[in-house]
C-alpha cells in the first residue's frame, strides 16, 4: 500500500513496460503517477482494470494506488519521471524517436515551471546516444534536472515478476549524484552484485546487445532444427545436452518457428541500422532477422507434403499471441502463416484464448471460434504453447507444430517443424 516516506514518481506512457513500472515502484511504497495520452486506457488504469492481459499485473494493479491521467501537469508532484513511451521501427527498421523527443520536450518545458532539483529517466528501449544527443539537450538550461538511462529487461507474461526479482539492475548516469537517486528507488530489489553503473550509452546498448543475442540464440537452434529434421534427430534433446553448458544455458533454445513481440524483432532491426549508420553491417543479425522472417512459412511447406493445394481447404490456427501469456499480437508467427495461407486461397479458422479481438482488427475476413472447430478443419496449426493446447485430443487431426506440443503427436498425421 502507499507509504508517505516513499518517493513521488511519475511514469510518462502505460504500456506494459511503463504500468509495469509504475505498479512495481507503488508496491514498493512509492507514491505513483501514470500519464498517457490514451484516455480510455488511463481510465481503465485509474479503475485497477489492465487494459493488456498480464495476468500477475493485472492482480497486483487492483491491490496498489495508481494516479493515471491525461494531464501532463502532474509531472510537477513528483520528483522523478520514468519516459515509458514506445519506440516504433520505422519502415527501414530504424527505431522512430519522435516520441521520445516530444515526450522529453514538453517534460523540459514544464520543469522549467517547478524550479526545483527533477530526475528524468529514459527507460524506453532507445538507441546507444538517443539520450545523451536528443534527451539531455531538452534539459541543458536546467541544471537542477539530471538524467539517467535505466533499461528494461521485463518479458511479457512474468513482467511484474521481473521487475521485482530482477536478473540486473543497469543505471546510465551522467553525474553520480543522480545515478545514487534512481539507485534508490530499487533498495532491496537486488544485491549489489547485480546492479551494473555505467555511462549512458553503454546502458543504452546493453540493453539492445541482449536482445540480440537472444534472438540470435533462437534463430540459430531453428538453424539447427531445420538440419536436425533432415536428418531424423530430435532438436530438443540437443537443445537439451547444449543447455547443460552453462557457457550456453537453456533458455531460449526452444526451436520452431521464431520470436516475435515488440522488442526482439525490433531492437535487433535497430541495431542492425544503427550499425549500418556507422558504415558498418552487421551480417549476423541480418541473417538472424532473415531466418526469423522465412522460418514460420515452413509450416506451409510441411502442411503441403499432406495437402498439396491449399485453395478452398479449411485450415486452423491454434494460437495467435506471439507467446502464452499474453494478448500481444505484435510480430506474432500467426500473421504471416495466415497471410500466406490466404494466399494459397485458403480459408482460415483461428482459436485464442486471449488474443483473438486484436488479432480480428489486422483479419477480420478469417473465422474466430472454439477448439473444437478448429481441430474440425482439413489440418491443424500449432503457432503459440498455450498450455490448454497440451489437453486437446488430435488424434483425427493433420498437425503442423510450430512450438512443441507434445499432445498433437498424437495426432493422425504429425509433422514437427524442427523436429
Amino acid at each position: 500500500m502507499e507509504n508517505l516516506t516513499g518517493k513521488a514518481i511519475s511514469v510518462i506512457g502505460l504500456g506494459v513496460v511503463g504500468l509495469t513500472t509504475a505498479v512495481g515502484f507503488a508496491l514498493k511504497g512509492h507514491r505513483v503517477t501514470g500519464i498517457d495520452i490514451v484516455p480510455e486506457k488511463v481510465m481503465k488504469i485509474a479503475n485497477g482494470v489492465n487494459p493488456t492481459y498480464e495476468k500477475e499485473l493485472t492482480e497486483a494493479l487492483r491491490r496498489v494506488k495508481i494516479n493515471a491521467t491525461t494531464d501532463f501537469h502532474h509531472v510537477l508532484g513528483s520528483d522523478i519521471s520514468f519516459l515509458c513511451v514506445g519506440t516504433p521501427d520505422n519502415a527501414d527498421g530504424s527505431i522512430d524517436l519522435r516520441y521520445v523527443k516530444g515526450a522529453a520536450e514538453q517534460l523540459a518545458q514544464l520543469l522549467m515551471e517547478k524550479g526545483t532539483s527533477h530526475l528524468v529517466v529514459v527507460r524506453s528501449t532507445v538507441v546507444p546516444g538517443t539520450t545523451e544527443k536528443i534527451v539531455a539537450p531538452c534539459f541543458k538550461d536546467l541544471p537542477e534536472v539530471g538524467v539517467c538511462v535505466n533499461p528494461e529487461f521485463l518479458q511479457e507474461g512474468t513482467a511484474l515478476e521481473d521487475f521485482l526479482t530482477p536478473s540486473r539492475i543497469v543505471i546510465g548516469e551522467d553525474g553520480r549524484r543522480w545515478g545514487d537517486m534512481l539507485l534508490d528507488l530499487y533498495n532491496g530489489t537486488a544485491d549489489s552484485s547485480s546492479v551494473l553503473r555505467t555511462d549512458l550509452r553503454t546502458a543504452e546498448m546493453i540493453k539492445y546487445a541482449s536482445n540480440a543475442f537472444l534472438a540470435t540464440k533462437v534463430s540459430f537452434i531453428n538453424e539447427i532444427g531445420n538440419i536436425c529434421k533432415e536428418l531424423g534427430i530430435d532438436v530438443y534433446e540437443v537443445a537439451r545436452g547444449m543447455g547443460h553448458d552453462n557457457r550456453i544455458g537453456k533458455d531460449f533454445l526452444k526451436a520452431g518457428i521464431g520470436f516475435g513481440g515488440f522488442c526482439l524483432p525490433k531492437d535487433t532491426a535497430a541495431l542492425m541500422m544503427k550499425g549500418k549508420e556507422t558504415g558498418y553491417t552487421p551480417k549476423i543479425l541480418q541473417e538472424v532477422l532473415q531466418l526469423n522472417r522465412e522460418q514460420p512459412l515452413r509450416m506451409l511447406e510441411l502442411l503441403k507434403i499432406h495437402i498439396p493445394s491449399l485453395s478452398n481447404k479449411v485450415i486452423g490456427i491454434l494460437g495467435l499471441a506471439f507467446k502464452p501469456g499474453t494478448d500481444d499480437i505484435r510480430e506474432s508467427r500467426a500473421i504471416p502463416v495466415v497471410e500466406a495461407l490466404l494466399k494459397e486461397g485458403a480459408r482460415v479458422r483461428a482459436f485464442d484464448s486471449q488474443a483473438m479481438p486484436n488479432f480480428q482488427k489486422l483479419f477480420p475476413q478469417i473465422e474466430y471460434c472454439g477448439v473444437d472447430e478448429v481441430l474440425a478443419s482439413d489440418a491443424t496449426l500449432i503457432v503459440t504453447a498455450w498450455d490448454e493446447f497440451n489437453r486437446l485430443d488430435y488424434s483425427n487431426s493433420i498437425v503442423i507444430d510450430g512450438r512443441r506440443i507434445d499432445a498433437a503427436k498424437r495426432a493422425q498425421i504429425y509433422e514437427g517443424v524442427c523436429w
